[in-house]
């Protein structure tokens, strides 16, 4: 028995319509279409789908276990459709992002809370575990969107700008270095140095200031969370160079003094990498003029 959407569309139609006249009306077929469609497949089955003395025109109780089959099936080809459609218009997809920046959660989550809203049919998912393996995953598809700081001249990738920061020390008060008005790398060599636990390539105290110059800090402790980071430079267990936007609600704080990074100061640009087939998603371009702004909001506090 062949049986296709088609049918049960037409099924569901004669039952909700009362009859093959207003079913074939709603079908937008002549009645006489609609008749020789349902007489083939009563051949093929062998069996009535309908009581055709009973007016109006009723179901068989084989026509009603196809009403039942299509009562199920429909609603999820519909939902299937319209799936694809909200694809096809950019209304929904799918937005994991992966980040070989640590510091970036500080922004990232009110970006992605506004993103939601205005978005809610988008997969939306933060992927830690791929930041070691950052670009390969975005070109294998496991991710769509990368932010990094590093951009890299890679086919079928863009680096979208998204703003400029500065990396900047943070000392306790009472630490030697605070008598400074602005660090360098010497300055570190009898310095405990606090980062995140990732590599040395993706720290900026090392990628911009201590690795050029050759300077190795006294000490080197990773930590995974900001404000431990924090709590340990307080206590002049160590010192730290952080984006600016981490430092914003401490910087006026007694416990701890702020200090540019060499004398004319250091300033990076943050990317999103998307793959180029992606970049002309609405909701990637919605993301991206998120991320251009809302970070820029916590640097001005």
């Amino acid at each position: 028995m062949h049986l296709d959407f088609r049918h049960l569309r037409t099924i569901k139609a004669i039952h909700d319509a009362g009859g093959m006249a207003r079913a074939a009306d709603q079908l937008n077929i002549t009645q006489s279409a609609l008749s020789h469609q349902m007489k083939g497949l009563e051949d093929q089955a062998g069996i009535e789908l309908f009581v055709r003395r009973a007016k109006p025109l009723k179901l068989s109780s084989a026509g009603m276990k196809l009403l039942r089959l299509a009562d199920r099936v429909l609603p999820e080809i519909e939902a299937m459709a319209e799936e694809f459609r909200a694809l096809r218009m950019g209304r929904s997809g799918r937005l994991h992002i992966t980040l070989e920046c640590h510091a970036c959660f500080d922004w990232l989550f009110p970006v992605l809370e506004q993103f939601r809203r205005a978005w809610p049919d988008v997969d939306v998912d933060i992927r830690p575990g791929l930041a070691f393996d950052a670009m390969p995953a975005l070109m294998r598809e496991e991710v769509d969107l990368v932010i990094t700081s590093d951009p890299d001249e890679m086919k079928d990738v863009i680096f979208h700008p998204l703003f400029d920061y500065q990396p900047t020390l943070i000392a306790a008060a009472q630490n030697p270095i605070a008598a400074k008005e602005f660090v360098v790398a010497e300055d570190f060599r009898d310095q405990v140095v606090i980062t995140y636990p990732v590599d040395r390539s993706r720290l900026d105290i090392f990628t911009t200031l201590l690795t050029p110059a050759r300077v190795e800090p006294r000490g080197h402790r990773q930590v995974e969370l900001t404000a431990v980071i924090l709590m340990l430079v307080a206590s002049d267990r160590g010192v730290s160079i952080l984006p600016d936007w981490v430092l914003r609600e401490v910087k006026y704080q007694p416990d701890y003094v702020t200090r540019r990074v060499t004398e004319a100061g250091i300033t990076k640009r943050m990317y999103a990498a998307t793959r180029a087939e992606d970049a002309t998603q609405p909701y990637m371009a919605h993301f991206l003029k998120l991320a251009r702004s809302e970070p820029v909001k916590l640097q001005r506090v």
